[in-house]
């Protein structure tokens, strides 16, 4: 999407009303609306009119009646992380930077669980934590805010044993589209009051509110942890090792399969000596005796599908670098074609499809006119693929867009998903369309009946009507 027209300047009453209120915390100055864009890969930066620091619920109320009296659109804004253009301002409007939110304000180590503002991030709130004995598990290898992967349903490399946002989210403070502050459900476990609010408001990627606090599920720190590279001669034997362990019963904390395109890059990137193979990155949670137990099975699955090199690590500096190389795999991509712009797509399917979908995906990549890579938390099912592309080569996008194409098509028939994790935003609306059908439309109701005016983040999930 490109605007092919610029928008109407902000109304100058809304600017001063702003202002007022947040003082040197609102910015209409060109540049810090340019990094609040949401730009990268394929999609064009589409920055905001106006930047808006709130440093609490109600200065984000405040901010959202104040638009909403404007008709003016809001874009719910945490690191900027997200790869769909989850935070460009389509329509411009004013961003809602929760940055300055990033306050932990509660712990309850004997209930498992905490309540964060929406802009503190994964790896502050794990900083908290230290000495409590417990931490929260979601990883999504960018240090996102804990609102914005709340926003987007976010999951990562430890989904396969804790589980994704999804899972770990227990309630949630939102501000309406009208300005009104809501609390989608209290700290009990479970509960069967009423409409499930809180898994209304998570993965709607700012379209229905603003997060601005989040309860959280918290875990005990494992008292060991294992963790092992592994090469394979093939994608598919590397799949289906991690198929074969969640049969067998095993429970890997991380699964995550790297293909040898990537593993190439890798050492290229960190200064690594990693077998150029198709590979797992593997990892195991728990006692001494049951991390031990558990990777001596995988190890002799591993053997029977031809896998070799295998490398253990239980130190944690050293299982440290394995994670860096695998967070830092999307950077490590880019050795491969310097100055390409990447193109990163996912998808997810049933784990008895997923050793088929890797190998088909990957044939299609080699046959490419541009290089790429694929990797992905195989253990739930969940692969990217990321395409190096020469933006200025309308041939070689054009390409790209329909090796993406493929992908989703290929996923869907596999009754998978369009996205596993990266959500929907700008980039996937019509793959939406193609997966849910008539569902989307529902999804169009609840956003007129929360929303009527269509001012909150409008122009994600699906166009504007």
């Amino acid at each position: 999407m490109t605007r092919s027209t610029p928008h109407a300047p902000l109304p100058e009453a809304l600017v001063r009303r702003l202002a007022d209120l947040l003082g040197e915390h609102f910015t209409v100055n060109a540049t810090v609306c340019g990094h609040h864009g949401g730009g990268g890969m394929r999609h064009p930066n589409l920055p905001p009119q106006a930047v808006a620091f709130p440093g609490t619920t109600e200065e984000v109320a405040a901010v959202v009646r104040a638009c909403a009296d404007h008709r003016t659109p809001v874009v719910p804004f945490g690191a900027g992380t997200s790869l769909e253009c989850h935070v460009g301002a389509v329509a411009g409007g004013v961003t809602l930077d929760l940055s300055r939110m990033n306050r932990v304000l509660r712990v309850s180590a004997e209930d498992f669980d905490c309540t964060v503002e929406a802009g503190v991030t994964r790896m502050a709130l794990n900083a908290h934590l230290r000495d409590t004995g417990l931490f929260f598990p979601v990883d999504p290898g960018a240090d996102a805010t804990l609102g914005g992967m709340a926003a987007t349903r976010a999951s990562g490399t430890t989904t396969v044993r804790y589980g994704g946002m999804r899972e770990n989210v227990m309630a949630l403070t939102v501000v309406t589209a009208a300005g009104e502050i809501l609390r989608t459900a209290g700290r009990a476990r479970k509960s069967s009051a009423g409409y499930d609010l809180t898994h209304l408001f998570v993965g709607s990627e700012g379209t229905l509110g603003v997060t601005t606090e989040v309860t959280l599920r918290l875990h005990p720190v494992p008292e060991a942890m294992a963790a092992a590279v592994c090469a394979f001669p093939s994608a598919g034997a590397a799949v289906t090792t991690v198929i074969e362990a969640l049969q067998s019963g095993l429970t890997p904390a991380r699964a995550e399969y790297l293909d040898a395109v990537q593993m190439g890059a890798v050492n290229r990137a960190f200064g690594l000596d990693y077998a150029v193979a198709d590979s797992l990155f593997l990892e195991f949670h728990g006692g001494p005796d049951d991390v031990s137990r558990q990777a001596e099975a995988l190890g002799e699955l591993a053997t029977a599908n031809g896998g070799s090199d295998f490398r253990w690590e239980t130190e944690p500096e050293a299982r440290d670098r394995l994670w860096k190389a695998r967070h830092q795999a999307g950077f490590a991509a880019l050795s491969l074609r310097p100055g390409a712009v990447p193109w990163s797509t996912d998808v997810c399917v049933p784990i008895s499809r997923l050793a088929q979908c890797v190998t088909e995906t990957r044939a299609d990549l080699d046959a490419a006119p541009f290089p790429g890579t694929m990797l992905g938390h195989v253990g739930d099912g969940n692969f990217h693929a990321i395409l190096l592309l020469n933006r200025d080569d309308p041939a070689e996008m054009a390409a790209a867009a329909a090796f993406d194409a493929r992908l989703v098509q290929r996923a869907l028939a596999m009754d998978g998903t369009c996205t596993g994790e990266h959500g929907v935003g700008l980039g996937k609306q019509g793959a939406l369309i193609d997966e849910l059908g008539g569902a989307v439309a529902l999804m169009r109701a609840v956003k007129q009946a929360l929303d009527p005016d269509g001012l909150m983040n409008p122009g994600k999930i699906f166009a504007a009507a």
